[in-house]
């Protein structure tokens, strides 16, 4: 599943591939090819009437309710009012991550309950209703300014690229700016000089769109959304709320993690010490009377003994490797490469050891990671990277494989997912169809 995130708490959700318009690239090309560009010139272009329509119903609206509430009829007028511009303001934060790619968050009271009136008294207080109307207000000036901006800049720009053909059919064509400049060309030469006009103004245009489009996003993030406290709270809760569930996953794994053991003890080594026991029973009780038949059965005691410590070996490798704890992640991580049936490349660059939780994490995503590349990717190579940045130790695994990965409540994926969550860290996968996949988890650390 190709753009992949799991967020700190650790839940899988499929990234928002939009750019918002102020990290999108301002390359010149990029923009050309960029639909951001379009769907900004194609909003502020047509923004005016939106302006204008809502300067006009916020004007008679409140003039009429006002003059009307001394008969009560503009009490309920002013309430359709409230609910009128309440109304366009949750339109608007969609249309502003339609068309700049600026997702802005509710930042509304939660209404009180009870009846109508109550709400609408709730709503009534609430400063974030004021500030939408303070948006709807601007929003007339505003628009004209975007509007007179881009308007001149695409249509002298396309003025200026189909001058050749106006030339050619033998119109007249006369381009006047103001008193100071006037063009007016004679032949096709001189029309070719309006379309490298033309190709400048185009780009100039596009920057200028950005930056509009840029002003108009913080200008509707400013009214429109939550305020600095407001966000800080959520901000908080969310932290909190993260932190809780991926504690609770963290209990869940354990508890998990806690039955695989007894059931692999119970089915495996268990099993095979008590048939050592039995041979070693049967052995000493054929010791006098049959040393041959002792002999054998004392050979396959051995033998069960041998493999129940491998197993036992193999176990606790699965709770907690040996060699991590004594030599740290680079030789543990080696030890993981060289075991994979496909060249893996381990780049491991810590100034320090950090601590055993993120170590024993990372090492377990490296190990399923590389389990999946074994069972799934049909990979030739694959690559590990594990190194500081700042206060994050960032693990990264890539593969050429074939790539769609997907990451199910239940599987493998989760289960990394809940492991970073523990410690609320970060899994991100990019495995689009076709490869390659990249697995990268964030642990936070500190030292």
């Amino acid at each position: 599943m190709g753009g992949l995130t799991t967020a700190p708490e650790g839940a899988v959700r499929g990234g928002d591939s939009r750019r918002s318009v102020v990290r999108a690239s301002w390359r010149p090309l990029d923009m050309v090819r960029s639909s951001l560009t379009w769907r900004s010139a194609a909003y502020q272009l047509v923004a005016l009437m939106a302006g204008t329509a809502w300067f006009t119903i916020l004007v008679t609206g409140v003039a009429l309710s006002t003059g009307l509430v001394v008969i009560w009829v503009g009490v309920p007028l002013a309430a359709l009012l409230l609910l009128l511009w309440r109304a366009g303001a949750m339109f608007e934060r969609q249309l502003m991550r339609g068309a700049f790619g600026v997702t802005i968050p509710s930042p509304y009271r939660p209404l009180p309950e009870g009846h109508l009136l109550k709400k609408l008294k709730g709503m009534a207080v609430d400063p974030a209703t004021w500030k939408d109307f303070g948006y709807f207000a601007l929003l007339f000036p505003v628009t004209i300014i975007e509007f007179t901006v881009s308007a001149t800049l695409w249509s002298t720009a396309a003025v200026l690229l189909v001058a050749p053909v106006v030339v050619a059919l033998g119109e007249d064509m006369r381009i006047q700016l103001g008193d100071w400049f006037t063009y007016h060309p004679q032949n096709i030469l001189d029309a070719v000089f309006a379309v490298l006009a033309g190709c400048a103004v185009l780009v100039l245009a596009m920057y200028v769109t950005r930056v509009l489009a840029i002003g108009h996003a913080l200008y509707a993030v400013f009214l429109l959304g939550p305020n600095a406290s407001q966000t800080e709270a959520r901000r908080q809760q969310a932290r909190a709320d993260r932190l809780q569930a991926s504690r609770a996953r963290g209990v869940d794994a354990a508890e998990s993690e806690r039955r695989r053991i007894e059931r692999d003890l119970h089915d495996g080594a268990q099993q095979r010490l008590l048939a050592v026991a039995m041979d070693i029973g049967r052995a000493r009780a054929k010791l006098e009377d049959d040393p041959e038949g002792a002999r054998a059965l004392i050979e396959q005691a051995h033998t069960g003994t041998k493999e129940a410590i491998a197993e036992l070996r193999d176990l606790a490798r699965g709770i907690y490797p040996a060699i991590l704890t004594d030599r740290g992640l680079d030789p543990a991580l080696s030890g993981l490469a060289a075991r994979a049936p496909v060249p893996v490349e381990v780049n491991v660059d810590l100034p320090e050891r950090p601590p055993a939780a993120v170590e024993s994490i990372a090492y377990f995503i490296v190990a399923e990671s590389l389990a999946n590349i074994a069972k799934y990717a049909r990979a030739t190579r694959a690559s590990v990277r594990v190194e500081r940045e700042d206060a994050w130790v960032v693990v990264e695994i890539i593969d050429n494989g074939v790539g769609g990965a997907v990451a199910s409540p239940d599987g493998g994926l989760a289960g990394l997912a809940d492991r970073a969550a523990t410690i609320d860290g970060m899994l991100i996968v990019d495995s689009p169809p076709g490869g390659p996949t990249i697995i990268r988890a964030d642990l936070p650390c500190t030292w």
